[in-house]
């Protein structure tokens, strides 16, 4: 983090902070993806506190829906129940407005909400698989404001 940025309200928090996008938390919650072991693990232990916001739940939630997906009404409140339950969706009074900051501009519009969410949360990472969001990486680093990975490079100890 940049020492010269102001401090968020929240950033006596023990654990690290990451923000996870839609289509990780498919993989997570939905797939079951193998790959990403050390990243459920380090949810359902407490080792990190993920987080989310209204509109980044409301995606999910949406997304859930899709037909080309292995969900079903059946199935959908259990993925529902279990985002809940290793993700905390933050009120918008949590997040930490950080004037003067500029974030960079994500060419995918609807994943610019997630920039946003891993600013004002104080989050050390955003875990993503997403392109546009991953070309970034390097200006938010840079930046000194959070890092940018896919899930394949998180390093649990790193975080």
């Amino acid at each position: 983090m940049n020492p010269d940025l102001p401090a968020p309200a929240q950033a006596s928090q023990t654990r690290p902070r990451i923000v996870i996008d839609t289509n990780v938390c498919l993989d997570l919650f939905v797939f079951r993806d193998p790959r990403w072991a050390s990243l459920m693990a380090a949810l359902q232990s407490g080792a990190v506190e993920a987080v989310t916001r209204a509109d980044c739940r409301q995606e999910w939630q949406m997304v859930l829906h899709y037909s080309h997906l292995p969900v079903t009404d059946d199935t959908r409140p259990a993925c529902n129940a279990e985002f809940d339950a290793l993700i905390t969706c933050l009120e918008a009074e949590a997040l930490s407005p950080r004037p003067g900051v500029r974030l960079p501009i994500c060419t995918d519009r609807d994943d610019q909400k997630f920039l946003e969410l891993a600013l004002g949360a104080n989050a050390v990472t955003l875990i993503t698989k997403d392109k546009a969001l991953l070309k970034l990486a390097r200006k938010t680093a840079k930046a000194g404001l959070f890092a940018i990975v896919a899930p394949q490079a998180w390093d649990p100890a790193g975080t």
